[in-house]
């Protein structure tokens, strides 16, 4: 793909769109080294636009801008999907992703649904409303890396989704803290009623043996999901794509074990993979196939 692009625009827009990638997320930017340089850099693309459109809605104080910026991504987007002259290098590079890996704008349209729920909603009553949210601002992420990446199985679609909701609850679960300070709660409101938790327990408090129960339960589905993503890296037919699939799999679902390591405090220490880690599962995954 970028050995035929001759604009210097386009390429501008890729290069931006790398580094956004090395910004906000340094696990998938360690990982994407492995791809190709057209498919990582499709990557990059995607990811950058996914990401702008996340950081718009940011701010829970600043409803009307954060309105006003997920309307103008919603046209930039509906723009580059069109025939109109692009000026914006980065949406020249996001147009010649989506085109040649001919990917579905009704992915596009889904993420901007969920992400514009930030705006509106900032409780999840039962497991059946935050796995849409999880579906609409991730699964269908792993969606638009399925169609770069490539599968001839069409179960690999159901996968890929597996993969972003898998991640997503990892999210959520290493960033309770940071999100209630903005104060949103991605957690089933049934399930912390069940395990009697209420919202000063995560208010960022010491946690006790109900507060460890209930993120135990949710680390477990998380790591549900991961294992049934695995399934679906095998049907990746290229290997080095595969291979960068199942590496960021073990990596994110390493922070679950962190979270543990920590003694469940994600209210005071962020839990994250450090990079000597990160080598560790790159050189295991080299000598050990498939990735299960």
């Amino acid at each position: 793909m970028l050995k035929k692009i001759i604009d210097k625009d386009t390429v501008q827009g890729f290069m931006e769109a790398k580094n956004i990638t090395a910004s906000y997320a340094k696990t998938f930017y360690t990982a994407s080294l492995f791809l190709d340089r057209d498919k990582r850099y499709a990557a990059y693309s995607i990811y950058a636009v996914c990401r702008i459109s996340d950081n718009a809605v940011d701010d829970p104080k600043e409803t009307q801008i954060a309105k006003k910026q997920a309307e103008k991504i919603k046209n930039d987007i509906e723009t580059a999907y069109g025939q109109d002259e692009l000026r914006d290098p980065l949406l020249k590079a996001f147009r010649e992703t989506t085109t040649f890996y001919n990917i579905p704008k009704q992915y596009f349209d889904e993420l901007l649904q969920g992400i514009s729920l930030d705006l509106t909603k900032n409780r999840y009553n039962d497991f059946k409303e935050l796995y849409d949210y999880c579906y609409k601002v991730a699964g269908v992420v792993g969606l638009m890396m399925l169609k770069i990446f490539g599968s001839k199985d069409p179960l690999a679609q159901k996968h890929a989704i597996e993969m972003g909701v898998a991640m997503q609850l990892t999210n959520i679960l290493r960033d309770i803290r940071e999100d209630f300070e903005r104060g949103r709660i991605y957690l089933p409101q049934d399930e912390m009623k069940q395990f009697n938790i209420v919202e000063r327990s995560i208010s960022g408090e010491e946690t006790d043996a109900r507060t460890q129960a209930f993120l135990s339960f949710q680390i477990e589905r998380a790591r549900d999901y991961y294992n049934r993503a695995s399934t679906g890296i095998d049907m990746i037919a290229d290997k080095r794509c595969a291979f960068v699939a199942c590496i960021m799999k073990d990596m994110y679902a390493g922070i679950l074990g962190q979270i543990e390591k920590n003694g469940y405090n994600v209210f005071k220490k962020r839990a994250y993979v450090p990079f000597t880690r990160k080598c560790a599962i790159i050189l295991k995954r080299l000598v050990t196939r498939p990735c299960r």
